[in-house]
């Protein structure tokens, strides 16, 4: 009789993968014995073949398969020598010899129910090997609990994969056994799923010599998630076969109704306790403790943890509660609450967490001294530290939600502590989880210091533009005090004639309005904007300089009627403005200072020229420009700093010609307007 089409792919896939392990292996292993490994890989290779192209219940496959058991009965007592523990009982040795006979004994009669030619004495034969098989692959699992309970699962990487797969097969085995011996027919779906199971395998061998070998490749802990729940909804289906094939053997009227509600109810039962997050929670405790050393997988983790804390995402969460995420995510914590030394708190999916009415004080001068993460549940029962049980506040003690606290130490100091809620899967915390929260507590305490710095820059930089905008605004003030305190010295004497009143009255009116737009620049409200760009003519605005200065000191302007730039008016104004004041203090009473306008080779220029004491080239180069630095008693030094900038800030320049005891000229260079332009307002 031929195998079914499914039975036939299945099993011959096992066959070549078997084979193929088989061939692929070295001289010399590692965790495995590697006569008995090679043996079982063989010996199941064979036995797949023959299912694929014989049949399950051929006398030549059943020897197959029993000489498949007894290889791997081989491998687990060479693994149980492996144990000092083991090794010695003889009481161990006497079960794996009473396993290998029953083996053997299901194939004799095998052999014997093939050679019978009565067909009571046949199916006799047959119930009685089903039962040994049976009773086989029952010792075997109890043989696979020892070994997983050995020292050889705690240290050998590639023998606990092997174990693991053994343990599945065996359990397949016992499965299919009993499912024909309770119903009397032959599982023909349950042998097309035993053939995936041993393809599913074969991964797990695969990696059992990877890892005894000493390589680098190995299974991580999403692949043995997807490989525990492949194994849980193969056992589903086979048990559920099981079931269904039991209740069709009863019989009656209303089997198929039994049947079809069994299927939808532990369908319906089975995805609901797959989509609880305790069931996860459970699989993931499960996976780490007994198919890894470590609990944790660190690079994945650490990878999840920096992405939290540096990816706000949409909605730009904030940094307090990614924080606190990122930190609950290494236990599945379901929420948490970051608190500060200065008294706040944020929390993060605990909407019911208590109050804090002020700074827990002791608590944060113990962490900032220790450093030590506190267990909550062993300070209630009074058996952690008396520090860490003196320094824990009354509300996180009468709280059973709260689980763990955990400092977060930046360079010596204490940022701050997260206090996590208590995991679904509650359990004590042991060493790793314990290194895990320091380093991480360390990395975002690191963070929450960089957003600290950040947020104090701002500030800093902030009162650096106050500051800057009040230094430029009290030398505006100081040019004002000097024309004014001019105007009244020379109202002393020419009081009496009325030119000199009416330009006393303009002065005083253009100090007003300028000492009122340093008010308006003073305020915080104020945010300098570029203005409208106008053609505006330099010569009259030299001239207009130098009517406002008459009162305090000769100015002249002369020049070229045609000199036009496009310009902010009042910029260009303060700029001038600089530039005169300078000048007027650096002249002598009554030594006239000239405004001169030009234009040529596409642009305008103005040149303020003194008769002052000039400047060497050694402060021209060095320092002229510089802020704060001023060559005259009780200067700012900002005045031709600033004239430089909103010379430039214009497309323009400024160029200084001095020579000490002869004066200095300043002239300052701009893009001279189109015709076109000239009287009209054009946006810059």
């Amino acid at each position: 009789m031929n195998a079914a089409p499914i039975t036939l792919w299945t099993h011959a896939l096992a066959a070549l993968l078997f084979g193929t392990l088989a061939l692929t292996q070295r001289r010399h292993g590692g965790a495995l014995p590697r006569g008995p490994f090679l043996a079982g890989l063989i010996a199941t290779a064979f036995w797949a073949l023959a299912v694929a192209g014989l049949d399950p219940r051929d006398v030549a496959t059943r020897l197959a398969e029993s000489v498949r058991n007894l290889a791997w009965l081989s491998l687990m007592y060479a693994l149980a020598r492996r144990d000092p523990a083991d090794a010695a009982p003889r009481s161990l040795r006497a079960v794996y010899v009473t396993v290998a006979l029953v083996v053997v004994s299901s194939g004799v009669l095998a052999i014997a129910a093939a050679a019978v030619t009565s067909r009571a004495v046949e199916a006799i034969l047959l119930d009685t090997r089903l039962l040994l098989q049976m009773l086989a692959a029952t010792g075997a699992l109890i043989l696979v609990s020892r070994l997983r309970h050995g020292r050889v699962w705690q240290h050998a990487g590639g023998a606990r994969m092997a174990i693991v797969a053994l343990g599945i097969m065996w359990a397949v085995d016992l499965l299919i056994f009993a499912s024909a011996r309770l119903t009397g027919a032959w599982p023909t779906g349950l042998i097309d799923l035993r053939g995936a199971v041993m393809v599913a395998l074969t991964p797990l061998f695969g990696l059992a010599v990877q890892r005894g070998e000493g390589r680098t490749m190995q299974a991580s802990r999403t692949l043995a998630l997807l490989s525990l729940a492949a194994v849980a909804v193969a056992l589903y289906v086979a048990v559920t076969a099981l079931a269904t094939a039991m209740i069709g053997s009863v019989g009656g009227s209303y089997a198929r109704i039994v049947q079809t509600a069994l299927i939808f109810g532990t369908t319906a039962a089975l995805l609901t306790l797959v989509s609880t997050p305790w069931t996860r929670a459970w699989a993931r405790v499960l996976v780490s403790k007994h198919l890894f050393s470590h609990r944790y997988d660190y690079r994945t983790e650490w990878l999840r943890f920096t992405e939290t804390l540096g990816a706000p995402g949409e909605g730009a969460t904030p940094l307090a509660e990614r924080v606190v995420k990122a930190m609950a995510d290494f236990t599945a914590s379901p929420g948490g609450r970051l608190l500060l030394p200065d008294g706040t708190a944020t929390a993060w999916n605990w909407p019911d967490a208590p109050a804090v009415d002020q700074p827990d004080a002791p608590l944060f001068a113990h962490l900032a001294a220790t450093g030590r993460i506190i267990e909550l549940d062993a300070v209630r029962a009074g058996t952690a530290d008396p520090a860490d049980v003196a320094c824990a506040p009354a509300w996180l003690r009468d709280d059973s939600t709260a689980w763990v606290v955990v400092p977060l130490l930046h360079l010596g100091e204490l940022a701050g502590a997260i206090v996590l809620a208590r995991p679904l899967m509650d359990r004590a915390l042991d060493w790793e989880d314990f290194d895990l929260f320091g380093v991480a507590g360390r990395q975002a305490a690191s963070y929450l210091a960089e957003a600290r710095a950040h947020a104090a820059l701002a500030d800093a930089q902030r009162f650096d533009e106050f500051n800057r905008r009040f230094a430029f605004i009290m030398h505006d003030l100081k040019n004002l005090v000097s024309q004014l305190t001019l105007v009244a010295r020379n109202a002393e004497r020419h009081a009496d004639n009325p030119a000199f009143r009416a330009d006393m009255v303009a002065t005083l009116t253009d100090s007003s309005a300028r000492m009122n737009a340093l008010l308006a620049r003073l305020s915080q409200h104020h945010a300098a904007r570029a203005e409208k760009a106008v053609a505006v003519s330099l010569l009259e605005l030299a001239q207009r300089a130098a009517s406002s200065r008459r009162a305090q000191h000769p100015v002249t302007a002369s020049g070229d009627a045609n000199a036009y730039v496009m310009a902010d008016p009042a910029a260009l104004e303060t700029l001038l403005s600089h530039l005169v004041q300078n000048a007027v203090e650096a002249s002598a009473p009554g030594a006239p200072v000239q405004l001169h306008v030009a234009a040529a080779d596409g642009e305008a220029s103005i040149t303020v020229t003194d008769q002052g004491g000039g400047m060497s080239p050694a402060f021209i180069r060095d320092q002229l420009f510089r802020p704060f630095v001023s060559g005259k008693p009780g200067g700012f030094g900002l005045g031709a700093f600033e004239a430089r900038q909103l010379a430039e800030g214009m497309g323009g320049t400024i160029a200084v010609t001095s020579r000490e005891g002869a004066g200095t000229s300043f002239r300052i260079a701009l893009p001279l307007a189109a015709p076109a332009a000239r009287g009209m307002d054009l946006v810059a």
